[in-house]
């Protein structure tokens, strides 16, 4: 058994080439079932996300290269195109290398936590298609629970490293609770779709989309049950909403200071958060000057950002050694399968002799012979059986000028033990 992790990613290659070794659905049944039936392969997993594909096999010595190059010939990508991009990892370093990528620390954001769904998914699409065999079941089980610890022992997914993430947890802090406040989100771009889910995650049920076309807004408004208006019915909207979060491209401010204080009478002068990630900015900076208006700017949440991600730096280091731990824990672990093997075959092969001679010996007694004899004769026959295979090695070791191999075949027999 020979654990391999082969794959490409955001940081070795191209958009263009990770998309022609992508995995679609329509892909990964036949991918795992022509690892299936490879002689080489005993089990096998797929993860393939938009930033990576990455194999993970259980495989014989020796067959790393027949791996790659079916990676190669399933996706017809010639060797030349793929293998400057590929990377290896075998036995712990393919342990350590799955249990960083679960933890979020191999990912192109540090310690976003989408990677872990996205490789409990990965295992058991392979479940599904009875690719796992015993010791992928093991590897992944590991990895999940090391991401689990991760996650409990450092705080490396607590700070938002997006801005729209950013904006999210900033409504969270001055807000008790999502769920009982008004958001309108003006713009229906991408950024705009990214808060809100990160809204809808956070219990947040009432949205409104402000957008200059409806049709756009529209798709958005039917993912999270949103309400839908024009840009030019935001002033008699604006008074329900506690939070507002503006990205659009127009290059003039859509709120501004009188709007916003309008609304804030209608509110009876509740607190209203204002977040304006676009640029040029969204609305106006004198908003900040009403006192019960909060206006965060797209520096601000930037200044956040870039603070948060140095504080995932620093939890990456605890999370680093966490992972160093476990995976020479699961490595010490596997080799001892193999001590296990090991010791059931030469149980097994003493026995065979054992019982051999003990039925020679009990045909002796029955045909007669003398019984201090019969048990004279088991006894240096099995003495000599016993001890043939270690006293050649122990000779062979000293002939080869081996003294390392010697020393452990003394300490194997507990001769260095000895009064």
């Amino acid at each position: 058994m020979s654990l391999l992790a082969i794959g490409i990613n955001h940081n070795t290659a191209s958009v263009e080439l990770r998309e022609k070794v992508a995995f679609g659905p329509d892909k990964l049944s036949e991918a795992l079932k022509q690892l299936g039936a490879n002689s080489n392969v005993n089990g096998s997993v797929i993860l393939s996300t938009c930033n990576r594909t990455e194999i993970y096999c259980d495989v014989k010595q020796g067959s790393k290269s027949k791996v790659i190059d079916w990676l190669s010939q399933f996706h017809q990508v010639s060797p030349e195109e793929l293998k400057p991009s590929l990377y290896t990892h075998e036995e712990q370093t393919a342990i350590k290398h799955l249990m960083r990528v679960s933890c979020g620390l191999d990912s192109l954001v540090l310690g976003e936590p989408q990677i872990l769904g996205q490789v409990k998914q990965a295992y058991s699409d392979a479940r599904e298609y009875k690719s796992v065999d015993s010791s992928m079941e093991k590897l992944f089980q590991k990895a999940f629970s090391v991401a689990k610890r991760v996650r409990t022992e450092t705080d490396i997914g607590g700070n938002a490293v997006s801005v729209a993430y950013a904006a999210c947890t900033l409504a969270k802090h001055i807000f008790e609770s999502l769920a009982d406040s008004t958001v309108l989100l003006v713009g229906a771009g991408e950024t705009i779709e990214l808060v809100a889910k990160h809204l809808a995650a956070n219990g947040c049920e009432r949205i409104i989309v402000a957008n200059r076309t409806r049709e756009r807004a529209l798709g958005l408004a039917e993912q999270f049950g949103a309400q839908v208006i024009s840009l030019p019915e935001i002033p008699e909207h604006l008074a329900k909403a506690d939070i507002v979060i503006s990205s659009t491209a127009s290059p003039l401010p859509i709120i501004g200071k009188g709007m916003v204080e309008t609304a804030l009478k209608a509110r009876r002068f509740q607190p209203m958060l204002l977040v304006d990630i676009a640029v040029p900015r969204d609305i106006e900076s004198q908003v900040g000057d009403l006192s019960d208006a909060y206006l965060y700017s797209l520096d601000d949440l930037q200044s956040i950002v870039e603070s948060n991600i140095e504080q995932r730096k620093v939890e990456a280091i605890q999370a680093e050694a966490i992972v160093s731990e476990e995976s020479a824990l699961f490595m010490t672990w596997m080799r001892s399968l193999q001590a296990v093997d090991s010791i059931r075959e030469y149980r097994k092969s003493s026995n065979d002799i054992r019982e051999d001679l003990l039925q020679k010996s009990l045909q002796s007694l029955a045909a007669g012979n003398d019984p201090e004899r019969v048990l004279l004769e088991l006894s240096n026959k099995l003495t000599n059986r016993l001890i043939h295979a270690p006293t050649r090695a122990l000779q062979s070791a000293a002939e080869q000028g081996e003294p390392a191999k010697l020393t452990v075949i003394r300490q194997s027999l507990g001769l260095d033990d000895l009064p």
